[in-house]
C-alpha cells in the first residue's frame, strides 16, 4: 500500500492510502499523486527517525493544504507568510532574510518583512 494526495488546482485536498492499481483503475477519480509517509525536507527517514539515503520521493510528505509543484514535481508545506520564498533544498518556505544568529529568540513580522526579537 502507498500514500497518494489528491491534488486540485495545485493544492492537496485528501490524503489517502490506497494500492496502485486502485488509484490506475480511476476508481477515485483524478489528480492523485503519490506521497512518501518517510519523506521529510527532501530527505527519505528510516523507521528509526534518521536520514537513511533513501529515495526521497517528491520532496514532503503531502499534507491537506500543501502546494504540489509540477514543474519540480514536488510537494511544499502551507507557506506561513506571502513573503517568504521557496526553498528548493529543503522544499520548504524560509524568508526572504536569514534570521539573526546571535542567540536571541525572534519572530517574523510580516508588514515590516524583518525578524523582530521577541
Amino acid at each position: 500500500m502507498s500514500h497518494f494526495a489528491k491534488v486540485e488546482n495545485g493544492v492537496v485536498t485528501q490524503v489517502i492510502v490506497a494500492e496502485q492499481d486502485v488509484i490506475d483503475s480511476g476508481l477515485f477519480g483524478t489528480g492523485w499523486i503519490q506521497t512518501s509517509f518517510n519523506t521529510h525536507g527532501g530527505k527519505h527517514y528510516g523507521n528509526d527517525g534518521k536520514p537513511d539515503g533513501g529515495v526521497a520521493l517528491r520532496g514532503n510528505f503531502a499534507g491537506i493544504g500543501y502546494t504540489y509543484d509540477a514543474t519540480d514535481d514536488v510537494f511544499y508545506p502551507i507557506k506561513l507568510f506571502d513573503s517568504w520564498i521557496k526553498d528548493k533544498t529543503t522544499y520548504s518556505w524560509r524568508a526572504p532574510v536569514d534570521v539573526p544568529e546571535d542567540g536571541k529568540n525572534y519572530d517574523w513580522d510580516e508588514s515590516t518583512r524583518s525578524w523582530v526579537e521577541i
